[in-house]
């Protein structure tokens, strides 16, 4: 099956995988990331507040205003899947929270955040990465050295928009190659691509379906649903009852990932009842429907669905990450990369301005891939991936 290229073999974190609660539910997905104290409405996970996922996900003007002789402001669009990622960074960026805040950046003596200890500043957030780059410290919160903005789209959409030079950075769930027809040639003479973490992408299935004994398919099994050979859940163990198949909208890199694994093109023809723009729109048609299967992003587990165990030719891939093959697994043949993506130009060569890399190496420390990978339910890059990621960044100041 097809695969991200250039992938590590490094075994990736495995950690408590809780299918039973949603870690990024519809509620906590959509929302401007513009400034707020603290970085998060709950004060644990940096989420916005006050959204029903039914908006555009952030893309209303920030309410930092860097003013007109300072940097610009980094903007990203794209992958629903890659938002919860980086629209937390872009929420405690823009909190510029100072160092004495342990509940997001630093240490204090009520708590400590995991991965700070080895960040030796008494800098805001935000002012510690910037300076890195050269820019200068403000030292006051939500007043970051330049601010940031996260849009809430599809893969396909954030590539176009990194492509046509309307954003900064292009979040992608499947490979720019992909999403936009080029080949590998074109993408390295015109893209420079940051991974920031990994995702398992479950195939779910309804609650009622899975209490009914389909706690398990074959991979060939999920090729025949999505293909349009098998329509009854009978077929695999299951009640007599017409399968409902949730795909998601083409041009989702979710979607172009799904049938590069699972189908091997991805081009392939499919055989879905429904297909839908989002990961927490899948989620929800799932909990309504007692005979669905569909797949997203591991950020969207929740309850009235379970993820199944998967056999592909032989080896079982379970949502356990104690068990001997597991869904957390590079191995795992649905496994994929997570992409910021950022346009090589005429004035930046690298293809990575320093704004640019500041706002991107954030994620690339101990404290970014737990507070922004793993906290959202994602998989973190091991160690030797994280300094291959780094190479790509322009020499810090």
């Amino acid at each position: 099956m097809s695969r991200d290229a250039g992938r590590q073999a490094d075994a990736v974190s495995r950690r408590k995988y809780l299918l039973t609660s949603a870690a990024i539910g519809t509620a906590g997905l959509a929302g401007c990331s513009g400034g707020n104290d603290g970085g998060g409405s709950d004060g644990s996970d940096g989420e916005s507040d006050g959204s029903d996922g039914s908006d555009d996900g952030g893309d209303s003007t920030n309410s930092i205003d860097s003013g007109s002789s300072g940097p610009a402001t980094v903007t990203a669009e794209g992958s629903s899947t890659v938002y919860p990622i980086s629209n937390k960074g872009s929420s405690y960026w823009n909190s510029n929270s100072p160092a004495s805040d342990g509940e997001y950046w630093g240490a204090n003596d009520e708590s400590s955040v995991a991965g700070w200890d080895q960040i030796d500043t008494d800098q805001n957030i935000a002012d510690y990465f910037a300076s890195l780059y050269g820019f200068e410290p403000t030292g006051e919160r939500s007043n970051p050295p330049f601010a940031t903005r996260v849009a809430l789209s599809h893969s396909g959409t954030g590539c176009e928009a990194v492509r046509d030079g309307l954003v900064d950075i292009g979040n992608s769930s499947g490979p720019i190659t992909a999403e936009l027809d080029i080949s590998e040639e074109q993408r390295d003479e015109n893209y420079v691509d940051h991974v920031v973490g990994r995702d398992g992408q479950p195939v779910f299935v309804s609650q009622a379906i899975y209490d009914a004994g389909v706690e398990q398919l074959t991979g060939e099994q999920i090729r025949g649903i999505y293909q349009g050979d098998i329509t009854n859940w009978s077929e695999v163990g299951g009640p007599d009852q017409e399968i409902y198949v949730v795909g998601r909208a083409e041009g989702s890199g979710t979607d172009t990932s799904f049938r590069l694994n699972m189908l091997g093109d991805a081009d392939a023809p499919m055989d879905v009842d429904t297909r839908l723009g989002q990961n927490q729109q899948v989620q929800q048609v799932l909990q309504d429907n007692d005979n669905a299967i569909g797949y997203m992003a591991l950020a969207f587990s929740g309850s009235g669905i379970q993820a199944i165990a998967i056999d592909f030719e032989g080896t079982v891939f379970r949502p356990d990450p104690d068990a001997e093959n597991t869904i957390f697994d590079s191995e795992y043949p649905l496994n994929r990369d997570l992409h910021m993506y950022t346009r090589i130009t005429e004035d930046t060569p690298e293809g990575t301005d320093m704004r640019e890399a500041a706002f991107l190496n954030m994620f690339l420390t101990d404290f970014g891939q737990q507070t922004f990978v793993e906290d959202v339910n994602y998989i973190t890059l091991p160690t030797s991936d994280i300094e291959a990621e780094r190479e790509k960044l322009p020499d810090q100041a």
